[in-house]
């Protein structure tokens, strides 16, 4: 295998090749907004960038990195430009690349190569842990034989992604992790996608009753995919997504501004409380994948103090913007609209206020922030 080592000062690191394409994906978006189903040209460009490979395991591939902080960092940039591009298909890229971390973190010699060969054929993968209840089973049969029984719903690239990785309860009282193929299109169901935004994600449902994995399908162990702080700290990879759409729509709404609008300074006050907004975002979902780099004992209440910031953020910047622009902002086929219309739909990450008031917990006990600079 030849290895593919980053140097910050190549042309070849990931964050330069996304942004090579990034005007590609966002004309790409648009169409897929329009006429709404699953981003295979989009996909086809991050993979043809290699993109699609780089946060893999090393052993299937990944990129080598000087450290762990050095590939967070570029981790952070490459998820918050094809962010900026299209909240979709950052939503499916992130996914992407949190499967590529379970394989790390879990997968055998055996899985990390089969990864590898799957990755050389442009394969995406995703993860699935959504699904009504009485949600999904791995049963073993007399003969010792696999079967899985349920669904899984919110499974974005449902149909489309070659392969996902679900959690299954079994006999053990802690779920595990299993990976099925997720691109039989008779499993999928997306009649109830119909969302405002968010639409090229096809977030629908996945049946996978019947599916007979192999063992070797079995990725890590019972409680494996929980385990923090691994598992809450994670949430930095979609507030950078979605810091990403911020960035976005800060950028369209200072080039939809006019010249009257530019010499007003109520709209320069808007504008400004926008970019203070969209940086302070920036700044916390930067210091919380660096704490996900070293594994910070304290990495899950800045995740999750680092969500409601972003939320914040995002919902000051949407509303922020339709005041600068006005009706436009609004408008069918402006991409201003289309980042708002997505930005409100992926915002909706399960329980924000039950995250927010476990962080506060977190911080009444101790400064979270720690890092030698607590307060208290």
């Amino acid at each position: 295998m030849i290895e593919r080592i980053f140097s910050p000062a190549s042309d070849e690191g990931p964050a330069r090749r996304v942004a090579a394409i990034a005007a590609r994906l966002e004309h790409l978006g648009a169409g897929y907004d329009a006429e709404p189903m699953f981003p295979s040209e989009s996909m086809q460009e991050l993979a043809s960038a290699g993109l699609h490979q780089d946060f893999a395991p090393q052993a299937s591939g990944g990129m080598i990195f000087a450290s762990e902080e050095e590939r967070h960092r570029e981790m952070f940039d490459v998820l918050r430009a094809v962010g900026r591009a299209d909240l979709s298909v950052g939503r499916l890229y992130e996914g992407h690349v949190n499967a590529m971390a379970l394989f790390d973190w879990y997968g055998t010699a055996g899985q990390h190569s089969w990864l590898c060969q799957e990755l050389r054929t442009g394969a995406f993968y995703g993860v699935w842990a959504t699904e009504p209840l009485p949600g999904v089973h791995l049963n073993c049969d007399g003969e010792g034989r696999l079967c899985l029984e349920g669904s899984k719903t919110f499974a974005s690239g449902a149909g489309g992604l070659a392969h996902c990785v679900i959690t299954v309860q079994g006999h053990e009282s802690e779920r595990r992790m299993v990976v099925v193929r997720a691109n039989e299109a008779a499993r999928a169901d997306l009649s109830q996608w119909r969302v405002r935004g968010m639409r090229a994600s096809v977030s629908g449902c996945y049946d996978v009753t019947g599916l007979e994995p192999d063992p070797a399908a079995l990725l890590g162990g019972p409680g494996d995919y929980d385990r923090d702080p691994r598992f809450t700290t994670g949430a930095w990879r979609f507030t950078a997504v979605q810091l990403g759409g911020i960035e976005a729509l800060l950028t369209e709404t200072r080039t939809a501004m006019s010249q009257t609008a530019r010499e007003d300074p109520l709209q320069r006050a808007k504008f400004a409380h926008s970019v203070a907004a969209t940086r302070t975002a920036y700044l916390w979902v930067r210091e919380c994948a660096l704490r996900a780099a070293r594994n910070d004992p304290d990495g899950p209440a800045f995740a999750r103090m680092t969500r409601g910031i972003v939320e914040r953020a995002a919902l000051d910047v949407m509303e922020l913007a339709a005041r600068i622009v006005g009706t436009r902002s609004a408008m069918d086929g402006q991409r201003i609209d289309k980042i708002i219309r997505d930005l409100s739909l992926y915002l909706r990450q399960a329980g924000p206020d039950y995250a927010r008031d476990q962080a506060a917990i977190a911080w009444l006990e101790r400064d979270a922030w720690g890092d030698g600079d607590g307060l208290w």
